[in-house]
């Protein structure tokens, strides 16, 4: 691979349906984060008070207003999908434990795309005809290749006929609030271990759900021995080891004021999600599962971080930018020579840590490859970038997809193969973690390249302008003095008499900023299809989950009113 700006399949896109592009009736939070946050709290209390079912409605509505109380939601809005989320997480670990034949994922038609779904209907329900556009296809693909029995089709009495032959003995369902209630009482008398995801909204067509949940129960097996992992305790935890005092702790006493500076951008902000990885990478490998996490592979993942925050020293430079996490860069603040030669001494010390870890000496050799060989793609991605910037010409969404690639997925990627270096189980899921991060660092830039066009940006954004997915869509689908604006904006010039605020009004104009949420969602889905093959569930069922985490704590912010409702983000005045 050169410094040439190549091109990069772009997956077929996801069913429309997972965009959401509807707001969740008033009875369930609005929001993913609101609804994850609910969650939170229920597996909470389940572990703490260990409720038991089958429960009666009324005490499980008990249940669920302590849990409201908790969350300090003032009345009863959410009563009825907080005791359903509470059922499910009651049953969750009995429902791991049954066989995957021994199941029934039962889905409503409501799902499909009604006024184009070409399905038929026999005595037992929809018959999808794969056709793409709605989820129902890639839930029963899934579902049936694990050994499921898959019905689309509403009604007790299918269920209840099915119950009673004795193979099935356990439901994964999917309905509206209103579906779930009526059928309730008949699963409470089976004493059967249900799960339901309820759907976002009650009205009976073209209805949406919760993705990422469904994806979760479907795939819940006692195989999968991370599955009680608490994925945000984690990243807590991984986030104390950059505070100055645990800095000092990991890199020791800084020796003069090089090592001060270096210190002190560590500590700076960060999501830190590549030491996140790290160790979840290592926690699903590991052997010894449940001990704590060893001072050894907080070193590790601590290179992974240092590897980046040397990245961005050095691409500051690289883009003459003034600021960064609120505050001024390295570059600003003492100078270029000062801060080349901080980013410069921090990939030593991610080297460092490396080789002083006690590992063996093959192990050892094997994660500096892994780092080098990151280091050597990530350059290689910016060195496109930085050429191009020379002499900027427009650039198509698949060429930025590629820059996207080779830039952010190697961090990604160093991140996941160093933990599983030191699980010492590389060598069989290098290509598995090679694919995942991919997808995952192009998703994840796709996501920061609509942050940098939001609300929040300020104007000089424009005259630092990247390869943007965004304004590479924009102007595909422009036309005209559009299409016009949109080149000088790619090619530097006249920047004075363009405002960001109208490049984002025309990127929506244009549904740019739909195609881009399609995207994005498009290699979230590829990543987690990219785990499809793997053997090892405790890796599988982490990352599907790490790649739920990272997405519910990003937040999309700023884009336009029409775009934040459409999503549910933002209601009507």
């Amino acid at each position: 691979m050169s410094d040439t700006i190549q091109t990069i399949t772009i997956p077929k896109p996801v069913p429309v349906t997972t965009t959401r592009m509807r707001p969740p009736k008033k009875n369930i939070p609005q929001t993913k984060g609101e609804r994850d946050e609910v969650l939170r709290v229920i597996r909470n209390y389940v572990e703490s008070d260990n409720p038991v079912p089958p429960m009666p409605l009324e005490e499980l509505d008990v249940h669920a207003r302590k849990i409201l109380d908790e969350l300090k939601y003032p009345d009863d809005t959410y009563l009825h999908y907080t005791a359903v989320c509470l059922n499910n997480e009651m049953w969750r670990e009995t429902l791991a434990e049954i066989p995957y034949e021994r199941r029934l994922l039962l889905m409503p038609k409501c799902l499909r795309v009604e006024d184009k779904c070409p399905a038929p209907f026999d005595e037992f329900g929809l018959l999808c005809k794969q056709c793409g556009l709605c989820s129902i296809e890639d839930f029963q693909n899934e579902a049936e290749k694990l050994g499921y029995a898959v019905l689309v089709a509403e009604g007790s009495a299918i269920v209840m006929s099915l119950i009673q032959t004795g193979q099935i003995e356990a439901i994964v369902g999917i309905s509206c609030l209103a579906v779930l209630e009526r059928t309730f009482p008949y699963v409470e008398a089976a004493a059967i271990p249900s799960i339901a995801v309820p759907l976002l909204q009650d009205d009976c067509v073209n209805t949406t759900v919760d993705i990422d949940w469904v994806w979760e129960y479907i795939h819940l097996t006692s195989d999968d021995k991370t599955r009680r992992l608490d994925l945000t305790s984690l990243h807590d935890e991984v986030k104390e080891w950059f505070t100055p005092a645990a800095i000092t702790e990991i890199l020791g006493e800084p020796e003069g004021k090089t090592e001060e500076i270096a210190h002190e951008w560590l500590a700076r902000d960060g999501k830190r999600w590549r030491p996140f990885l790290t160790v979840a990478a290592f926690q699903a490998l590991r052997e010894d599962r449940g001990e704590p996490i060893p001072d050894d592979i907080k070193k590790i993942a601590f290179a992974s971080e240092i590897f980046h925050k040397a990245s961005l020293v050095h691409d500051d430079i690289e883009d003459e930018d003034h600021g960064r996490y609120d505050q001024p860069t390295l570059n600003a603040e003492h100078g270029v020579p000062v801060a080349l030669n901080v980013g410069d001494l921090l990939i030593g010390e991610g080297y460092r840590l490396i080789g002083e870890c006690d590992a063996s000496d093959a192990r050892k050799v094997e994660m500096l490859n892994v780092a080098a060989q990151g280091q050597r793609e990530l350059c290689r991605g910016q060195g496109a970038e930085l050429c191009w910037a020379q002499k900027p010409v427009p650039l198509d969404s698949k060429q930025v997809l590629e820059i996207f690639r080779q830039k952010t997925a190697p961090a990604f990627e160093v991140a996941l193969k160093l933990g599983a270096s030191y699980a010492g189980q590389l060598e069989d899921y290098a290509d598995v973690l090679k694919e995942y991060s991919e997808n995952l660092g192009i998703a994840y830039q796709i996501r920061d390249d609509m942050d940098d066009l939001g609300e929040d940006a300020g104007d000089n954004e424009l005259e630092q302008m990247r390869p943007s997915v965004l304004l590479a869509l924009a102007r595909e689908r422009a036309k005209g003095d559009d299409r016009a604006v949109l080149d000088s904006l790619w090619s530097h010039e006249d920047l004075k008499d363009i405002a960001i605020h109208k490049i984002r009004t025309l990127a929506h104009e244009l549904e740019a900023d739909d195609k881009c949420m399609l995207l994005l969602e498009t290699y979230k889905e590829q990543a987690v299809r990219s785990l499809a093959e793997l053997d090892n569930a405790n890796l599988k069922g982490l990352l599907r989950r790490v790649m739920g985490k990272i997405f519910n704590d990003l937040e999309i912010k700023g884009w336009c009113r029409e775009f934040e409702m459409t999503q549910g983000l933002r209601e009507e005045a």
